[in-house]
């Protein structure tokens, strides 16, 4: 079928589409974490005292004996078995932002032949996947393959099931035979631990005697795109980029702002309530749905929980919104960009820290001034993120995500901290040697009488800042939709074991020169807030007087392109922060900058063969037919003496050759490889190749203005958006 053809025939398709017949949900309580086996369900099927151990690892971290995970592994595969499971996987998260998985059947033969189960605490602690053939930066390479997975006790197993069957899946860790991490959840455990231990040293400090094990927590806002089917299946850049790669922009995309938090279309809620009962089975606290503010485009945010069973969550999550979406005749975009010109799709990561003996220690309470811990800890974040704001905007930095930020929909890519008005006051008092009581934000009083009154927040929000305190929390807003969690859940709490310590240090010295305790916090504040003050704005981050003011006046930096972005991996500063800390070592951290490289540099090559190719195949063969059916008609009419207007098929001709030499010009880029760095060549991605695509892109939108609509092959920006 012609490309034309297939966008017409679907379009008839969808107008007679309708939802698909799902079953009606069943209540929560009867499904919550029904397919997780978690600690309910090992309290019923473990011993006491296995059981009993069990807790300890997963509350606090605590080492598990070989036995206790033989008798885990039994009970473990007879639960799994139990929901119809015969296979199991380690499920590991490589660097990358994808998930992988090994299959392993429960069963085995005995020596007369029959087939029986086995499933033992070894088999549960270690699987083995090969080390080299996954993204390593080097560690790994064909003849040293070896690589293990590693169960992560403290991150729940639980059953996938699918058309095919059901799976028991176990949250592992990836590492090399040498005992390098290769995935992301070795780091992010490592940075949760120095998190705790720098934690325990303030908190000892400032005279708290029964602290708990501290853990950073996690709520990561998805957003995300859905187009039917039938049109994706149209659109090569859609299915292999994630992301239009041309498109016009439709005389109606989101400037009427009348799709945010509008009535969600049907074919969306039925897809919705499919995807949520889903995510409750798994035990994933989806709390939130709604429709976002570009057209097509819709987000789910889950509750709070321990970073790292957040982050497999999300990782989870992604890959069932994506199979649920199939299921229902849509492909889901977790693309930063899908479609220019209208608002793209973030992953706002809410972060706190706290435990169960202290509480939220990002929680400042009514009275933020007279809360000495919750100084100590925000202003902990203060100087973590002054200091090491390129590696803040190193974790986020993608191809996908480049597109996003700093574009009037997403934050700048200079890394700031907003802390409301009240905050703010409290610390510039702290820094002025004057620390006055704080105002909260007063009563809300319409003045209705059948409105009831309510308490308004300390502080309005700033949806341009990057790192904003939303009332118990900081919200990281700048990370893409397609990302892995993990590496800014990673630079987060590592930063704050930094500078934890740093606060550790100053207080003790502080209080050994007499002071008291509330003197010695504020000395230390004062101190902090003189160093890095610089960092907290509440004002427009969009604006171009925050640009200039934010690089030349107060030295922030500002980093617009991952190309800009990734070498602050090889910084010496942020080297030495995750040696120190224990979180990466040199080698480690190195092999993250060479893969990510490799990774930024791959997909925009992608994406450009990908233009070349629907601009030689599609594009221009349409504008070609065309302006022969134009030249055709011109000609007939003036062979019977009518004279009809020719300057449309000039403009054609004319901007359909130039789309080819710039697509010349683009292959002519794309073969280059003779860099002599890999920043070099991430440098030329950024700014030749992409630069290319660009100018090739508004040949052919425009094309797609002038030739006919019976002509065009690829489903247009006015189709795709708006779900029927």
């Amino acid at each position: 079928m012609s490309g034309n053809a297939s966008r017409l025939s679907s379009i008839r398709a969808i107008s007679s589409g309708k939802p698909i017949d799902v079953a009606m949900p069943k209540p929560l309580s009867k499904i919550w974490a029904s397919d997780v086996f978690n600690l309910a369900k090992m309290e019923e099927a473990l011993s006491k005292n296995a059981f009993k151990a069990m807790k300890k690892t997963v509350q606090t971290g605590s080492p598990l004996d070989a036995a206790t995970a033989d008798v885990v592994a039994a009970a473990m595969k007879d639960w799994a078995m139990s929901k119809g499971a015969k296979f199991f996987s380690h499920i590991f998260y490589p660097m990358t932002n994808a998930t992988a998985e090994k299959h392993d059947g429960f069963i085995v033969t005995n020596a007369e032949g029959n087939a029986i189960t086995e499933f033992t605490g070894s088999l549960l602690i270690k699987g083995e996947p090969d080390g080299s053939s996954f993204p390593n930066g080097s560690l790994r390479i064909t003849n040293a393959a070896r690589g293990y997975t590693a169960w992560d006790p403290t991150s729940p197993a639980y059953i996938m099931n699918t058309p095919n069957g059901a799976t028991l899946m176990i949250p592992s860790v990836f590492m090399s035979w040498t005992g390098e991490a290769l995935d992301k959840k070795i780091p992010l455990l490592r940075s949760n631990a120095a998190m705790d231990k720098a934690a325990k040293k303030v908190l000892s400090l400032m005279g708290e005697k029964n602290v708990a094990t501290l853990n950073s927590s996690c709520g990561a806002e998805q957003e995300y795109f859905l187009v039917d089917e039938n049109f994706a299946n149209s659109r090569p850049d859609l299915l292999l980029a994630g992301r239009t790669l041309f498109g016009a922009s439709p005389a109606k995309g989101q400037q009427f702002d009348d799709h945010y938090f509008g009535a969600i279309p049907e074919r969306v809620q039925v897809f919705m309530q499919d995807f949520e009962d889903q995510l409750f089975r798994l035990g994933i606290p989806a709390k939130t749905h709604h429709n976002e503010v570009a057209p097509g485009q819709f987000e789910i945010a889950p509750y709070f929980e321990a970073a790292n069973v957040a982050a497999d969550h999300q990782q989870l999550l992604m890959t069932i919104i994506k199979n649920t979406a199939k299921k229902h005749g849509f492909l889901a975009l977790l693309h930063e960009k899908p479609f220019a010109g209208i608002n793209g799709s973030g992953k706002h990561v809410n972060w706190s820290v706290g435990n169960s003996t202290q509480g939220n220690l990002l929680d400042p309470g009514h009275t933020p001034e007279e809360n000495l811990n919750f100084l100590l800890f925000c202003g902990a974040v203060i100087r973590g993120v002054h200091l090491f704001g390129p590696l803040l905007r190193a974790v986020i930095a993608t191809a996908s995500n480049d597109h996003r930020l700093g574009a009037n929909e997403a934050p700048p890519a200079i890394l700031s901290v907003y802390l409301g008005d009240q905050l703010e006051k409290v610390f510039k008092d702290i820094q002025a040697g004057d620390l006055q009581p704080s105002v909260c934000g007063g009563e809300m009083d319409l003045g209705l009488s059948q409105i009831l009154s309510f308490t308004r927040d300390p502080g309005d929000r700033n949806r341009t800042s990057p790192f904003a305190f939303t009332g118990n929390r900081f919200e990281f807003r700048a990370v893409g939709s397609s990302q892995s969690v993990s590496g800014p859940l990673v630079a987060m709490n590592t930063m704050l074991a930094d500078s934890l310590d740093w606060v550790a240090g100053k207080l003790e010295a502080a209080l050994d020169s007499g002071l008291d305790q509330a003197s010695a916090v504020l000395s230390v504040l004062k101190d902090l807030m003189d160093e890095h003050s610089n960092v907290i704005f509440g004002g427009d981050g969009y604006s171009d007087e925050w640009h200039k003011i934010a690089v030349e006046e107060r030295g922030l930096k500002n980093i617009p392109t991952t190309a800009d972005a990734l070498p602050a991996f090889q910084d010496p500063a942020i080297i030495a922060l995750f040696e120190k800390t224990g979180v990466l070592s040199p080698v480690e951290l190195a092999s993250r900058y060479e893969v990510y490289s490799e990774q930024y540099i791959l997909s925009i090559e992608v994406e450009a063969k990908l233009v070349i190719d629907m601009a030689t195949t599609s594009i221009y063969p349409a504008a070609a037919t065309y302006l022969s059916e134009l030249t055709s008609a011109i000609a007939s009419a003036s062979s019977v003496g009518v004279s009809l207007d020719n300057s449309l098929a000039q403009k054609v001709a004319t901007t359909a050759d130039a789309m080819m030499a710039d697509v010349t010009a683009l292959s002519a880029a794309i073969a280059q490889h003779d860099f002599p760095t890999v920043e070099d060549h991430m440098k030329f991605c950024a700014n030749e190749i992409r630069t290319l695509m660009d100018s090739v892109r508004t040949h052919a939108d425009l094309l797609e203005t002038m030739v006919a609509d019976n002509v065009w092959p690829l489903p247009k920006y006015s189709e795709m958006l708006f779900i029927k």
